[in-house]
Formats: C-alpha cells, sequence, structure tokens
C-alpha cells in the first residue's frame, strides 16, 4: 500500500473510532429500543385477544357519533381524538383521545360497537408508547418538537459513517474470497477475537444497518423528507406533500366547530364497499372540518398499506383521495417508509432478521470499546526496568 493509501486509512481509522466512541452508548440504546419494539402488533393482539372481538349480533351497530356519546356518558374519559372501524362485525372499535392539558395522552379504550360497553384498555400501550418515544426522542421533553428527534438524526449519520469507513478498513485483500468476508475466526481469544467478532458480524448487519438508517432519518430531518419525497414523487404529488408550514394566527382565535365522525364513515362507506377492512378516523386537531381516514383494503399485507382519504366533516365532500394502488414505486417507497425501516415489507422473517441486526447493536459498542482500549495498551511505551538497589551504593 502506498504512502497515501496508509494516511487515507489512518484518517478512516480515527473517523470510525472517534464516532464509534462518541456514539456507542447512544447507538446500543436506539438499536435495543427498535428490537423491542419489532413484534409491537403481534405482541399486542395476543396480549389483548379477549377485548377485541365481540360476538356479532343481529341489530346493526351505532353509528360511531353515538358510540361516543354513550361512552363518555357519566364518565369523563377526554377529549376523543379518533375510533378505529372495522368491516368485521365481531372487531371491536378502538377509541383513541387526545392528549390533555398536562400533555400526557389518556390510554384508549376497546369499545363493543353495538352498545358502546367498554371492554378494556389495551395491555401494552403505555409500555411500548415509552420505548417508542425513548427510541425516537430520547424521552426529551418536546417529543417531535424537541432536541431528541436532531439527536437521534445526528447519530443516524454518525452510523452511515461508520459503516462506510469500516466497510473499507476491512477490505480484504482477497476481496472475492466469501470467507474472508463472512466467516469469524472463533478460534483466537483476546484482542484477535474482538476484532474478527466486530469486523465479520459487522458485514453480515451492514445492508439491516444501513436500510435503518437512511429510513430512520425520514423521522429526524425535515430536509431529508422533504428531499426524498421531492427524489421519488412525481411533481404535482411532491409539490402538495412539500408545502411551507402556515404561521399562526395571532388575535382572537377563529371559533372551533364540532364535529362528528358520522358523515365521514357514512362517506367512507359509500366511496368503499366491502373493499376495506378497518379504518382509522382522526378529528381535526385545530378548528378546521377535515377528517383524515386511513383505509386499509382487505388483501393488505402491512400496516402503511393504505389508502388515505380526507372528508369535510360538516357537508360529507372528499377533499382528496390517496389511494395505494396508484402510487408509482418511488411513491410506495416513501409510503412504506415504516415498514421498510422495521424490515416488515419482508414479511415476518424480515421482521426477525431486523429484530436481530438491532440487537446485536451492543456488541459492537462493547468490542469497539474494547478493541480501542487494547490499541491504547499496545502503543503505550514500555517502562525501562528499574535496576535493584544494592545497600551501600
Amino acid at each position: 500500500m502506498s504512502r497515501v493509501g496508509h494516511h487515507i486509512k489512518a484518517a478512516l481509522h480515527l473517523i470510525h473510532s472517534i464516532a464509534g466512541l462518541v456514539l456507542a452508548l447512544l447507538l446500543a440504546l436506539i438499536a435495543l429500543t427498535g428490537a423491542i419494539m419489532s413484534f409491537e402488533d403481534e405482541i399486542g393482539d395476543y396480549l389483548n385477544s379477549g377485548i377485541m372481538q365481540v360476538a356479532p349480533r343481529q341489530a346493526p351497530a351505532l353509528m360511531p357519533d353515538a358510540l361516543v356519546a354513550r361512552l363518555k356518558a357519566g364518565q369523563d374519559l377526554g377529549k376523543v381524538s379518533a375510533v378505529t372501524l372495522s368491516s368485521d362485525p365481531a372487531a371491536a372499535v378502538r377509541v383513541r383521545f387526545a392528549r390533555d392539558e398536562q400533555g400526557a395522552r389518556p390510554t384508549s379504550l376497546y369499545v363493543d360497537p353495538y352498545d358502546a360497553r367498554v371492554l378494556g384498555a389495551p395491555r401494552g400501550e403505555e409500555f411500548f408508547a415509552t420505548v417508542r418515544r425513548l427510541h425516537r426522542w430520547l424521552l426529551i421533553p418536546g417529543d417531535a418538537k424537541g432536541w431528541g428527534r436532531q439527536i437521534t438524526g445526528v447519530a443516524a449519520l454518525g452510523l452511515i459513517v461508520m459503516l462506510i469507513s469500516g466497510l473499507v478498513l476491512r477490505w480484504p485483500r482477497r476481496a472475492a474470497s466469501v470467507k474472508m468476508w463472512l466467516k469469524p475466526n472463533l478460534g483466537l481469544s483476546g484482542r484477535g477475537l474482538h476484532r474478527s467478532l466486530h469486523a465479520v458480524i459487522g458485514t453480515w448487519v451492514l445492508p439491516v444497518y444501513l436500510v435503518m438508517t437512511l429510513t430512520g432519518l425520514w423521522y429526524s430531518f425535515d430536509w431529508y423528507k422533504d428531499g426524498a419525497v421531492w427524489l421519488l414523487s412525481r411533481p404535482h404529488v411532491a409539490a402538495a406533500k412539500i408545502q411551507p408550514k402556515q404561521p399562526r394566527a395571532v388575535g382572537r382565535p377563529e371559533p372551533v366547530q364540532p364535529v362528528g365522525f358520522d358523515l365521514a364513515w357514512s362517506t367512507l362507506q359509500r366511496e368503499e364497499g366491502d373493499r376495506f377492512s378497518k379504518a382509522l378516523l382522526t378529528l381535526p386537531a385545530g378548528p378546521g372540518t377535515v377528517i383524515r381516514i386511513r383505509s386499509w383494503p382487505k388483501d393488505s399485507t402491512l400496516d402503511t398499506t393504505r389508502d388515505e382519504f380526507r372528508v369535510d366533516a360538516v357537508t360529507g365532500q372528499v377533499i382528496s383521495a390517496e389511494r395505494y394502488a396508484d402510487k408509482t414505486l418511488g411513491e410506495k417507497i416513501i409510503a412504506n417508509v415504516l415498514d421498510i425501516h422495521r424490515g416488515a415489507f419482508l414479511g415476518w422473517p424480515g421482521k426477525l432478521a431486523f429484530m436481530i441486526a438491532a440487537a446485536l447493536m451492543p456488541l459492537f459498542s462493547v468490542t469497539g470499546i474494547l478493541l480501542y482500549l487494547s490499541r491504547r495498551r499496545l502503543r503505550r511505551p514500555a517502562q525501562p526496568p528499574l535496576g535493584r538497589l544494592v545497600p551501600g551504593e
């Protein structure tokens, strides 16, 4: 290797080491919380199987506004923000609530669609909500509006730097040898074993980590998200999604017109018929009257494979309709960012592989720190032996 090559390798090694030492614990925390959430849906379905289903009846199910009214009669549950309704007559309705004045969100409830009887609160919801806030925002106050969002984004950028520099540093002389790339030398011990595990297992998970970081940046930086939308969407779709945020009006607030779910729900049933399996209806957070509806087709296998509508709750007019089937490949990639991020686009084997890769992150933190400490010991100059002191000298 030339002298220039040695200098480049030394610089990459320094960058890789510094980034690893600074971000080791943070990346391990983010990865472990991500691993915990890998099978959140399956765990939630298992824990709450007893309250997610009801016995179908001959009587028609309550309309959502009547259901909410009965639910809130005689008890203060807070402001309802969304309901999840299903075309399955045996499925319970899930009611979600808005944040209170302290910023806390009450737990959601499963409700009988025929008589509004409370079936129970979903177990595990609060736990996974806390893990999600730790994963995305490090529990820093402000959530998505706080500094945690940018910190996790910087950590993701640092991981990309480590992945690229690590790949260059371990590029073997026999690059075509599969054994050199993928087989760890478990016969070694100490520094040699740490180096082998760090390099070889890092090669195994490198593609997964690249996918995780490139999709995770979507949730950290608006400039990254807007750039991806511009790159992957059709011009008119990108123009609609990349809108400058409107400043809040100063002065007398506009009167909030009360809106309900019924008209939007009837519009969805009329537009979709029996093609959807479930729908999430979310009330506007501000003074508007437009309800957002996310509708999952019956053949949908991914949580992000859904249609999205915006319906005026007062007139029933469909303001916009985004059907997943009409999206281009790039727009489908954008729609599926979350399922790509967690490996769900490959089915449960993909989720398992991504979970294992995330759970391995502490291994690289530990072996990287051990390699750094052993390297410092090797570079430490040896102490000259002290001569014996002879009495009288």
